[in-house]
């Protein structure tokens, strides 16, 4: 296997630092998206001991939210990987262009799970 390398090094060191900063991202959106589930799963069983029975709506949304969160991050990693590999190759023939979807969706993504969030966390004061 032939790993010739155009470009500068540096070039190809800042696309690794870039990839692993964005890994590091989607790490932290499944962590979020963990401790959503579980805090969805302690206000279950809180209301149990308290009430006595179980209420499934209460805490559920917390925990969907939580679920997708976890979907974004593992999504963000993917995305993050094919990122990586294009550019990777665009430094490779020397014709870099800077066109980045990856930030423009996790945004976007990030920006709906927030206002949700704050419906939910609203609605509950």
């Amino acid at each position: 296997m032939d790993n010739k390398q155009t470009g500068k090094p540096n070039d190809h060191l800042a696309n690794e630092r870039t990839f692993l900063a964005w890994i590091r991202t989607s790490i932290g959106i499944i962590g979020l998206g963990f401790i959503l589930v579980k805090f969805s799963m302690f206000i279950r069983q809180i209301s149990f001991i308290v009430e006595d029975q179980a209420s499934p709506s209460q805490g559920s949304h917390s925990g969907i939210i939580g679920v997708i969160l976890v979907a974004i991050g593992a999504l963000t990693a993917v995305m993050a990987y094919a990122n990586y590999k294009k550019i990777e190759k665009q430094l490779e023939s020397n014709s870099y262009s800077n066109s980045n979807q990856l930030t423009t969706y996790l945004t976007v993504g990030m920006v709906i799970i927030s206002i949700i969030l704050i419906w939910y966390l609203a609605k509950s004061i």
